[in-house]
């Protein structure tokens, strides 16, 4: 968190919280109120103050006020990066991924040093050129046998990041937030 945004909180404790007003999509691109950010300043200053709360919700803390998240996908989108290695949608380097996650229509889930995370739909030639099977480069018929795998079970593959080799699970879409402590639509809590 900035110097600038803690000294708001400490001025201004007790402002209420955003919800449904900012929200992340499945490439990583902030939009407030479904309207794209365009403007770098504005999206780098969301993504230094990006954090979660205990209860999983994402949010950026803008000064004294917390805008709460709604996630398309993850809270963390992953981009592929000239060398071949993954950065956050933050800008922030992954080097500690401790998990692999397939859902049902092929897209990749990562549980990161930084949290929950997707690879961005467009690096899927990134994706299948990381997947293994028995040490090998995974074939069509061993990705597809894995895809229709049952949600929860490990499959048969393996991804090579950096000088690791996760074993791939099938995990649905709908079942990552809880399985990975996240939720994709903050609400304010009851009480």
């Amino acid at each position: 968190m900035e110097d600038w945004v803690a000294r708001a909180l400490a001025r201004w404790p007790n402002v209420p919280h955003l919800y449904d007003w900012l929200s992340l999509d499945r490439h990583g691109r902030w939009r407030v109120r479904g309207e794209l950010i365009s403007r770098p300043q504005i999206s780098d200053t969301i993504a230094r103050n990006y954090a979660a709360d205990e209860r999983g919700c994402w949010y950026f803390q803008n000064g004294p006020q917390r805008g709460y998240v709604s996630l398309e996908t993850c809270p963390l989108v992953l981009l592929q990066q000239a060398d071949g290695s993954l950065r956050d949608h933050c800008g922030r380097p992954v080097t500690q991924a401790q998990a692999a996650y397939l859902d049902a229509d092929g897209g990749l889930c990562l549980h990161t040093e930084h949290g929950p995370a997707a690879l961005d739909d467009r690096d899927l030639e990134w994706l299948l050129s990381h997947l293994r099977c028995n040490g090998q480069p995974a074939s069509e018929a061993q990705i597809l046998a894995a895809l229709q795998s049952p949600s929860g079970l490990q499959t048969e593959l393996t991804l090579q990041i950096q000088e690791q080799s996760l074993p791939v699970h099938r995990l649905d879409s709908a079942g990552q937030p809880k399985h990975l402590g996240f939720q994709r639509q903050p609400s304010a809590p009851e009480g």
